[in-house]
């Protein structure tokens, strides 16, 4: 045992929220695009352009094929309305009440009306980049040129996201179908110079906020209010972060496990190549393949004595892990096209057609959402399992709770406790919201998809998930102080030794919960993985 015994009281820094430190690393790791400005045309914008507007901030502009084809369908919407044909939600009420008429002499006040009356969401404000990637998608699928809106319209949402002014959107209302309707109205609020919004952490009157970009609020024309809430972006939204943030997980659990193996003096023979390729599934297939690549050099793997292989939690990393590439996967798929994709109701196409479907139904993102966190979910409880291991394993040659005097001292016994919690209460947020509907509107919505509580409850079961991440890197580096750093793999060694800038060892019982956030934080942000995979 190499370490020296030295008790520090109190935390070793000021702890930095993982929030700031994954924008800050955004920025730090992407400079080539800081005078640059993304494009948008409705149908090729990719997840890493949306990351560069949503975590660095990079500024937006609008294609010149996608402004004419916006203008011209809103043309055939001013023909609708010349002609006095009934069209839903351009002349007609919403919902259960789309058989009532609307005379053309009340069209805008009904634009105005259907915003200030679905802007009943309620709950507390979605964070900055959450409201950042709402914006940046509504834009975009506007720009699809099926929603009969008017430029200046999509221009003053441009405005607002170039200079970072962000609707105060409540986090609670929507129920998946019809839209968003309910957090859509608040962020559509601003631009009639209503509700409120944040610039720079000040809160600001929506007249106010437009005032800061050089606007007077708009008034709205036929179908323009509708355009503006119909539309699936806070399910893609917030299943965007959730997207961004489960890659970030899986790549540190992947690194903690690798940890966790040397500390515990793994057997390799699970992590063979040949092993996966007799049962070639691609996401088992690459957590093997990374876990190799960590592990490479490793003096400490293969050196147990007590048995002939290990435990599942240890043997059934790339089984357990690779599903969960796979849900990531599915769920990027899913959001590629849903972040290009006309969700509003009814479409206006280029040949006058106006046509009511149900592109906004969540369903497809609710199941993908759902399916993701099942899978991360199932991260963290495996890697809860190496934690115990790490704790308890006496014929590894580990302390009990890797203490420097157990009984007089617990170690990190409770670490292990709230690392179980975290799981158990991810178990209640894996029930799927999207098994469920409660019909809406008097019975004309009357299947929902709840695809924005799913989205909700995987970042909850992430918030959990980074701190179950981080509990396994305070316990694996603690075990590899005890076992001798000397025979770790050259990359696994980096990534203790990040750890080991954030945390100290535990030399004599102290408070755990900081280290257990920093690592969190570090987590999120990449700061521990970066480079390494």
């Amino acid at each position: 045992m190499w370490v020296k015994r030295v008790c520090i009281r109190g935390p070793r820094s000021s702890i930095v929220t993982g929030v700031e430190l994954y924008n800050d690393s955004q920025a730090r790791t992407d400079p080539a695009h800081g005078d640059t400005m993304v494009n948008l045309d409705g149908s090729t914008l990719s997840l890493s352009s949306a990351g560069r507007v949503v975590f660095a901030g990079e500024r937006v502009r609008v294609d010149a094929t996608a402004r004419e084809r916006a203008e011209r369908s809103q043309r055939a919407v001013a023909r609708i309305v010349s002609q006095g044909k009934p069209v839903y939600g351009i002349n007609t009420g919403l919902g259960r009440l789309s058989d009532r008429s609307v005379s053309n002499e009340r069209l805008r006040e009904l634009q105005h009306n259907i915003i200030r009356s679905h802007a009943a969401a309620v709950g507390d404000p979605l964070p900055e980049e959450a409201v950042r990637a709402i914006l940046l998608f509504r834009v975009n699928s506007l720009l699809k040129g099926n929603s009969g809106i008017r430029m200046e319209v999509v221009d003053c949402l441009v405005d607002l996201l170039n200079a970072r002014i962000h609707p105060v959107v409540p986090a609670q209302g929507s129920v998946g179908s019809s839209g968003d309707l309910a957090p859509l109205a608040h962020l559509a609020l601003v631009i009639l110079g209503e509700g409120e919004a944040v610039q720079d952490g000040v809160k600001l009157p929506g007249k106010e906020a437009l005032a800061r970009v050089g606007r007077e609020p708009l008034t709205l024309f036929p179908k323009e209010g509708l355009a503006l809430l119909n539309g699936t972006q806070y399910m893609s939204g917030l299943g965007y972060l959730a997207y961004a943030r489960g890659e970030r997980l899986l790549r540190a659990a992947v690194i903690a496990a690798a940890l966790s193996l040397e500390a515990l003096t793994a057997f390799s023979a699970p992590l063979d190549e040949r092993v996966h390729a007799a049962r070639p599934h691609a996401g088992q297939v690459d957590v093997a393949r990374w876990l190799r690549e960590l592990l490479s050099g490793s003096r400490l793997l293969d050196t147990a004595q007590d048995d002939v292989q290990d435990a599942y939690s240890l043997r059934c990393i790339p089984q357990v892990l690779g599903p969960a590439v796979e849900a990531l996967s599915f769920l990027e798929t899913k959001l590629v096209i849903e972040v290009n994709a006309s969700t509003d109701n009814p479409l206006v196409f280029p040949d006058g057609a106006v046509l009511s479907g149900g592109n906004f139904h969540g369903e497809i993102l609710g199941l993908a959402l759902e399916m993701a966190t099942m899978a991360l979910a199932e991260v963290g409880s495996l890697a809860e399992r190496r934690i115990d291991r790490l704790l308890a394993s006496p014929g590894r040659g580990l302390p009990p709770f890797l203490a420097h005097e157990p009984g007089l001292e617990s170690g990190l016994m409770v670490a292990q406790y709230t690392a179980a919690a975290l799981v158990s209460e991810n178990k209640v947020l894996c029930h799927p919201a999207v098994v469920d509907s409660i019909p809406t509107s008097g019975g004309k919505e009357d299947h929902n998809s709840m695809g924005s509580i799913s989205a909700r409850k995987a970042l909850a079961v992430l918030d959990n998930l980074e701190r179950v991440i981080g509990v396994e890197f305070l316990c694996a580096a603690q075990a590899l102080d005890f076992r001798g750093v000397d025979g770790m793999a050259p990359r696994t060694r980096k990534a203790y030794e990040r750890v080991r800038s954030l945390v100290v060892h535990v030399a004599c019982d102290r408070p755990l919960s900081s280290d257990i956030e920093r690592l969190a934080a570090a987590v999120r942000s990449g700061e521990i993985v970066d480079e390494l995979l």
